[in-house]
């Protein structure tokens, strides 16, 4: 399991890294995209630390800029997971709020009123200076909806199968409130522990990395 894990991440250490901020032009329609933290290490690399894609057509764009740019945490849950930990990290009490999901008319006509709107504009920076200062990704291509969401299945199992690949002592995701993002070591919930990549998948990859 872990020598699975391994070839992914040296694979993808020497790929394009892309940073905040990045050229939205440099970044395919459709894809995958595999995140690094600052600090996180495994295997004698960078440690990935959540694999992500997009289910519409044409909208890898769209999903990082909502991971990266736009303030909303109810349009990501990779902002709200960060926000989460950072909140419990502090004891602040605004986790109570910052739960709350206020994409719904109904949900904004019984909640708005008494959300503390200053704090959770501080809060959503505080997630934009950390998305943006520590993390960085790199990208895949791939066309098909049903390929790229098999190919992040696998990636997200194998990952989570490894028993070398772990967080380090400092890592922020260790306040999650998500027991499955404490014991992962991934800015992920769902997707963790199943099939993972077989050999030929894994050499399936290394084409598609190579040729870019």
């Amino acid at each position: 399991m872990s020598e699975i894990c391994e070839r992914i991440h040296h694979m993808l250490s020497n790929f394009e890294r892309h940073h905040f901020p990045f050229d939205e032009n440099e970044i395919p329609l459709n894809g995958i995209y595999l995140v690094f933290e600052d600090g996180e290490r495994s295997h004698g690399t960078d440690r990935i630390v959540r694999v992500g894609t997009h289910t519409g057509e044409n909208q890898l764009r769209s999903r990082l800029k909502q991971h990266f740019v736009n303030e909303n945490k109810d349009r990501s849950i990779f902002r709200k997971n960060i926000g989460r930990a950072l909140l419990q990290k502090a004891n602040d009490p605004f986790l109570k709020q910052w739960e709350w999901d206020l994409t719904s008319r109904e949900a904004k006509e019984g909640l708005l009123s008494l959300l503390d709107v200053d704090r959770q504009k501080e809060v959503e920076e505080a997630v934009s200076v950390h998305i943006r200062q520590h993390l960085s990704f790199v990208v895949l291509q791939v066309a098909s909806k049903e390929e790229r969401l098999e190919l992040e299945q696998k990636i997200i199992s194998s990952i989570s199968w490894c028993e070398q690949c772990g967080p380090s002592p400092d890592w922020l995701g260790l306040y999650s409130t998500k027991q499955k993002i404490r014991e992962s070591g991934l800015w992920l919930v769902n997707g963790l522990y199943k099939e993972q990549m077989s050999r030929k998948e894994l050499e399936m990859l290394e084409k598609m990395i190579v040729t870019g």
